[in-house]
């Protein structure tokens, strides 16, 4: 399957599965899942064709490796990003690196001074332990800026931490003080 066909179906899972399930009539159960048999049947009536094979490529070769698959393969789920506050990930907390960090532009720094890191419409703030997905997460908005963020010294003082199953830190919120500019 081709790049660009794998690009296509992903965007449509990333809608489905985190964001608008209901858009083509689909029923997530509380940890996010999808039956794979009712994904591919109401994604046909509503016009978007793909079969199981494509869709195992997509879970397989998703540069972010969004989606995941349960153990015998017949249901899948978004493995964070969520805009859905009634999903449960089953996330565990877990200690984080001493360092996190978060690629931003320039334009929410005002916002991140004043207020630290905040999930906004989604159920987590999403910070990686390199600071090269940092600079390719803040590149899709324009010039990068990375923000280093003190993740160890805020699970000391109680912030929870999880790791999702494709290795995106997350938490509820970063306040200002644990937040520092890379140089």
């Amino acid at each position: 399957m081709n790049e660009k066909n794998i690009k296509r179906i992903s965007k449509f899972l990333s809608l489905l599965l985190r964001h608008q399930p209901e858009k083509i009539g689909l029923q997530l159960d509380s940890n996010g899942w999808a039956v794979i048999e009712e994904l591919l049947q109401k994604s046909r009536k509503h016009g978007f064709r793909f079969t199981i094979d494509e869709l195992e490529a997509v879970v397989a070769n998703n540069d972010k490796k969004r989606f995941t698959f349960n153990n015998d393969k017949t249901k899948i789920r978004a493995n964070q990003g969520h805009s859905l506050k009634t999903i449960d990930l089953e996330l565990k907390p877990i200690q984080p690196p001493e360092f996190l960090y978060h690629g931003t532009v320039a334009k929410f720094m005002n916002a991140i001074h004043d207020n630290g890191l905040q999930k906004m419409s989604r159920q987590h703030v999403h910070l990686s332990t390199e600071i090269e997905t940092a600079m390719k997460v803040g590149s899709r908005r324009g010039k990068p800026i990375i923000l280093t963020v003190k993740s160890g010294e805020m699970q000391s003082e109680g912030y929870e931490f999880y790791l999702s199953e494709n290795n995106v830190w997350l938490t509820d919120s970063v306040p200002s003080e644990f937040i520092v500019l890379k140089s």
